[in-house]
């Protein structure tokens, strides 16, 4: 599986702000150049965006809906490509000190994506994820720190 992590120097509240605002998808999700909400309140339980790949003068859109929420801790998404198919993406906030812990897990679930699932689609995945993680990081690290005190971490 797809899973990546990065630890941002901002608090969890910062990156919770930014991850429940569906019109900031387009601004670190890699490969998307436009997202809205179409119905209900992102990101509430089957509420989704619209988000918009564009190919040179190629326009697709597709929507993300949200699957599971934990406010503030966990966001479970699925990303549908029409043909290509849809993919799980679960994305988890993690206090760590002062900062936070963010992971990104993606895996397909249909379509063509689902079947030709392979080594190389995992690495390809790991690029994508590694620059969404640093797109994310650089918003969230230019915000003005929100949340509560710091949550200590235990001592290995």
């Amino acid at each position: 599986m797809a899973v990546r992590h990065r630890l941002i120097r901002t608090s969890p509240d910062n990156v919770w702000a930014v991850l429940a605002d569906g019109t900031r998808y387009a601004e670190w999700v890699v490969g998307t150049s436009d997202s809205y909400p179409v119905h209900g309140e992102w990101p509430r339980l089957g509420a989704a965006i619209r988000y918009e790949i564009r190919l040179g003068p190629l326009a697709v859109h597709n929507e993300t809906v949200v699957r599971f929420c934990d406010e503030g801790r966990e966001l479970g998404l699925e990303a549908q490509a029409g043909p290509f198919g849809s993919a799980r993406i679960a994305i988890e906030v993690r206090p760590w000190g002062e900062d936070s812990l963010v992971f990104i897990d993606e895996h397909p679930l249909s379509g063509i994506g689902g079947r030709l699932h392979n080594m190389a689609l995992e690495a390809a995945l790991q690029i994508r994820h590694r620059a969404m993680l640093k797109r994310l990081a650089d918003i969230c690290e230019c915000m003005p720190r929100l949340g509560r005190a710091a949550t200590p971490q235990p001592v290995p």
